[in-house]
């Protein structure tokens, strides 16, 4: 059985693994106040170049959207999302669960306009019943989207105008960041998502890290930040064994170069599922693929290649994601290959 299911299915890189053999006898602080996490802060201050933010380490996405929009939201307000979103579909009404709205506009692709979000804003205000709504207070993206497109530069800057205008905060979930920051079709450092955002996290469950996402304040985290990741549940006793993680992948550029192989090993599979006569269900320029299959052979395939399910595509065709990571082999990419 090979697998395409997802960026996740693997443990760590062998880096994180042997730093976490060899200071695994040292004792360390508790919560994150530690010589490690300090040394993976700095690292990561440095590739924002941001030297004044505040860096906190939580467990996984879905804690990380939720303790984030939670945070930063006064208990009036929700939050902009492309009604494809992961806060939107696939993170099972967490943000609705701490009193706050999801505000679906629909995207393209994934991806939100900022036409779009400059009229619901505009429309939003001259309604005279706007103080009986929820009052929009963030915009939330993510870079690559969950069909795995991208942001320009000047889309983002867009949007950043708008939430300036309306005084909203710019938030990026950045779970997939890595994959989306080496694309070749990227036009967007980590310098300038830092600068251009208000908040964002770096994820690490999907690039090399055996669990962890590291959330970026550019401009200071609200006030008592140890306490409210506490009062989320979201503070690591073992904070060191996240910020170690972050310390390694920040390390001679191990983040962009793993991310970089899930890309091209991407378009390997793209490559491979054309000449093969395949049907991509859209062009996207990073690690997720989608595909349209019939869903007979859906059936056979999953005898021997894990996939996921995407959308239904018509009666007997269906959506199917397959995705690459930091860990796909190119003897993966062969044995599927001879498998369609």
């Amino acid at each position: 059985m090979i697998s395409f299911e997802n960026d996740y299915n693997h443990g760590a890189h062998e880096k994180i693994l042997q730093r976490l053999i060899e200071t695994n006898g040292h004792a360390y602080s508790g919560y994150g106040d530690d010589e490690i996490c300090e040394s993976a802060k700095k690292k990561i201050r440095r590739e924002c170049g941001c030297p004044e933010a505040e860096i906190f380490f939580c467990v996984g996405g879905t804690a990380t959207n939720q303790l984030v929009i939670d945070t930063v939201l006064k208990d009036y307000q929700g939050v902009i999302a492309a009604a494809t979103g992961h806060i939107s579909t696939h993170e099972a009404g967490a943000i609705e669960y701490s009193g706050h709205k999801v505000i679906e506009l629909p995207g393209a692709d994934g991806k939100l306009s900022a036409i779009d979000l400059e009229k619901y804003m505009a429309d939003f205000y001259d309604d005279g019943n706007h103080e009986h709504m929820v009052y929009p207070g963030m915009v939330y993206v993510t870079y690559p989207t969950e069909y795995g497109t991208l942001y320009t530069k000047k889309e983002l800057e867009d949007i950043a105008g708008i939430c300036h205008k309306y005084d909203m905060t710019l938030y990026l979930d950045g779970a997939r960041l890595g994959y989306g920051l080496m694309s070749p079709e990227a036009d967007m450092t980590l310098e300038d998502i830092a600068r251009i955002t208000d908040v964002f996290y770096i994820g690490g469950n999907k690039t090399g890290a055996l669990f962890g996402e590291a959330i970026v304040f550019k401009a200071g985290a609200p006030d008592h930040y140890v306490h409210l990741l506490k009062k989320h549940g979201a503070l690591l006793a073992k904070g060191w064994t996240a910020g170690l993680q972050f310390d390694v992948l920040f390390e001679d550029g191990l983040y962009y170069d793993i991310s970089r192989h899930a890309d091209i090993m991407a378009d390997c599979l793209k490559t491979l599922l054309k000449r093969k006569g395949y049907q991509l269900y859209l062009e996207n320029p990073t690690n997720q693929v989608f595909v349209v299959l019939e869903n007979r052979q859906i059936k056979e395939l999953q005898k021997q290649v894990k996939i996921s399910f995407w959308e239904k595509y018509d009666e007997t065709h269906t959506v199917m994601r397959f995705v690459t990571s930091w860990a796909t082999r190119q003897e993966e990419l062969d044995m599927l290959e001879s498998l369609l």
